[in-house]
């Protein structure tokens, strides 16, 4: 908290002169800077009650208001302007719509390389921090992540199945159909962790199956 809410004397006086004539100037000090340092800390402006209170208290001290100074608005449109004040301050448009044509162009392009929603999202926050847009709500992120990497993972499944034959379609299903002395079917095998590199592995089991029959090229 010391380390990223601390106000600079910079912004102190950006807040101070951008106050306007309403009575309760304190407040709207104390408002400007939690959604100054807010924003600057998380890129967009969180909801006044999610705003910790340990942070609302370091704020207020750091700017020299009385514990009664609350954060509180007593009209819409000066948070409005509010958020358009921080916006100005520190470089950002806010447009929504734009801001999720970047997640999406971002997630769908990664998503073909990458399967972990959590680097998919990373990666678009970072592309609409670069593009100077104020980032739309995580839940945002999360639904977009699964629903385009769902989209890209059915395609690439649909082309590993347009390019294979229709023996080596048949091929994945005989692994279901055959099985060892313990009843257990071969498609068991995959489920299993691979050997570390050993150039004295045995294949003269796997060669003596007939995989070609089941649509796999001869071991060599």
């Amino acid at each position: 908290m010391h380390l990223f809410f601390p106000p600079t004397r910079d912004e102190l006086q950006w807040a101070a002169d951008a106050r306007d004539g309403d009575e309760h100037l304190l407040a709207l000090l104390l408002m400007l800077m939690l959604k100054l340092k807010s924003y600057q800390r998380t890129g967009r402006f969180p909801a006044l009650e999610d705003v910790p209170e340990q942070v609302v208290e370091f704020v207020r001290r750091q700017v020299e208001l009385s514990e009664g100074t609350l954060p509180l608005y007593r009209a819409d449109r000066t948070a409005k302007h509010h958020r358009g004040l921080v916006r100005e301050k520190v470089g950002v448009k806010h447009d929504q719509g734009q801001a999720r044509r970047i997640v999406e162009r971002s997630i769908r392009k990664e998503a073909a390389a990458k399967n972990r929603p959590a680097d998919l999202i990373n990666i678009a926050l970072e592309k609409v921090v670069e593009a100077g847009r104020e980032l739309p709500g995580f839940s945002t992120f999360d639904k977009m992540a699964s629903k385009i990497r769902t989209e890209v993972n059915a395609s690439i499944r649909e082309g590993i199945h347009d390019r294979m034959s229709p023996v080596q379609r048949a091929g994945p299903l005989w692994l279901l159909e055959e099985r060892d002395s313990a009843g257990t079917t071969l498609f068991n095998r995959l489920k299993n962790w691979a050997y570390g590199p050993n150039l004295d592995v045995d294949f003269t089991p796997l060669r003596e199956q007939d995989l070609t029959a089941a649509g796999f090229s001869q071991a060599a």
